[in-house]
């Protein structure tokens, strides 16, 4: 009697699957926040027709150019998403998988205390957008910004709301550049950001709406931007930009971001 395809699948065979699939959901979400989901879904389908012709219908001569093409691929990919592969190793390398087990042990006052930064940076906001004071402001999640910091002037205070509508006032030499938060500190002010090149990004948005989407891209940070058009406030996280928001919806906002990381 010929075996079943259940006897044949053991526990290796379902860690096997879930190792590969979790490998894909991470790749897939890396390449979404970049922008660059079209080329990954390209990518996996040249693949999957290499296995099926290669591996299973046996189809040596254009399994064998296919072999070759993807050797050399494999270079191509690395040097062309270099920024995305080292955002992917830094997630995987992050501390946000112990961050669950450390939430259990936390007291409500620690955990107040990490919300300490929101209410400063909010009213900050809130004010800079009646005055129409353009404002880029970044906060650290998991990944470190240190390479972003070391582009401004180190500052490193505590949060304090006058004080972030200090350095973006107008006449100010930092207003420019992206005031960076780290552990309820401002780490640094008029940082240089990664600019994002997203088609989708709407024309009338200027080059402090795409610094916070391409370091939203580039990292998991939280990119707050203050219009110095229109004084609309909007934020960044996780590739996708969120526009037009009250100063209301942006607490809401942090503070639900915080909650869940």
């Amino acid at each position: 009697m010929a075996p079943s395809i259940f006897s044949l699948f053991s526990i290796k065979d379902l860690i096997d699957i879930l190792l590969v699939a979790t490998l894909l959901y991470y790749l897939y979400r890396t390449m979404k926040n970049s922008g660059s989901l079209d080329i990954f879904v390209g990518v996996l389908a040249f693949v999957v027709a290499w296995v099926v012709m290669y591996k299973i219908l046996d189809m040596r001569l254009i399994g064998t150019f296919m072999d070759k093409f993807i050797d050399i691929g494999l270079f191509i990919m690395v040097i062309l998403f270099q920024d995305e592969i080292k955002r992917f190793l830094t997630e995987l390398g992050s501390r946000r998988g112990l961050k669950i087990f450390e939430k259990l042990f936390k007291s409500k006052a620690e955990v107040e205390d990490e919300k300490r930064w929101i209410l400063p940076v909010v009213y900050s906001c809130m004010n800079m957008a009646k005055s129409k004071t353009g404002a880029l402001i970044v906060i650290q999640q998991d990944m470190p910004l240190t390479d972003y910091e070391r582009t401004g002037d180190m500052i490193n205070a505590d949060i304090n709301s006058r004080l972030i509508e200090n350095i973006f006032f107008k006449n100010s030499p930092l207003h420019d550049g992206a005031l960076i938060i780290a552990g309820n500190k401002i780490m640094s002010a008029g940082c240089i950001l990664p600019v994002s090149h997203d088609t989708n990004i709407p024309r009338y948005l200027g080059l402090r709406h795409r610094s916070a989407k391409g370091i939203a891209q580039a990292t998991d940070a939280i990119a707050i931007v203050v219009s110095e058009e229109s004084g609309r406030i909007s934020y960044a996280h996780k590739g996708e930009l969120h526009l037009n928001l009250s100063s209301t919806d942006l607490e809401h906002a942090l503070s639900a971001l915080v909650a869940n990381d």
